[in-house]
């Protein structure tokens, strides 16, 4: 005697928070012959969908966890794959003096500087 198998959603409902990553595969969708990772932005709650699919606005991630492109997908949320913890991406080292500032501007005459000023913007 066999059990029938679960409804897709019967594994688990994901509870969606945005920064959550996934591996998505063709588990999740069709189109994802090439599986990537997609941390998520929110779900489109707005746009129609048919029942046990949902539309994911999020980051396309490369391989360091870094957003590669921004994309919205069309998955079945049973096929997804929660990574945990989500690759953090590594921060990029500031350069030494990065810190701009605004030039002060010089007080000069009127019959002054004018002439070298002009020629100094040219």
């Amino acid at each position: 005697m066999t059990t029938p198998s679960p409804a897709p959603h019967a594994a688990g409902v994901i509870e969606f928070r945005a920064g959550m990553v996934f591996h998505v595969t063709r588990a999740a969708s069709p189109q994802f012959v090439q599986p990537i990772f997609f941390r998520l932005i929110k779900v489109r709650e707005d746009w129609i969908t048919y029942h046990g699919w949902i539309w994911l606005h999020g980051y396309q991630l490369d391989a360091k966890g870094e957003a590669v492109a921004q994309r919205s997908i069309f998955v079945q949320p049973a096929g997804l794959i929660v990574q945990s913890p989500p690759p953090v991406p590594a921060r990029r080292p500031q350069p030494a003096g990065s810190v701009v500032r605004p030039k002060q501007r010089q007080a000069t005459s009127a019959a002054g500087n004018g002439a070298a000023q002009s020629a100094a913007r040219r």
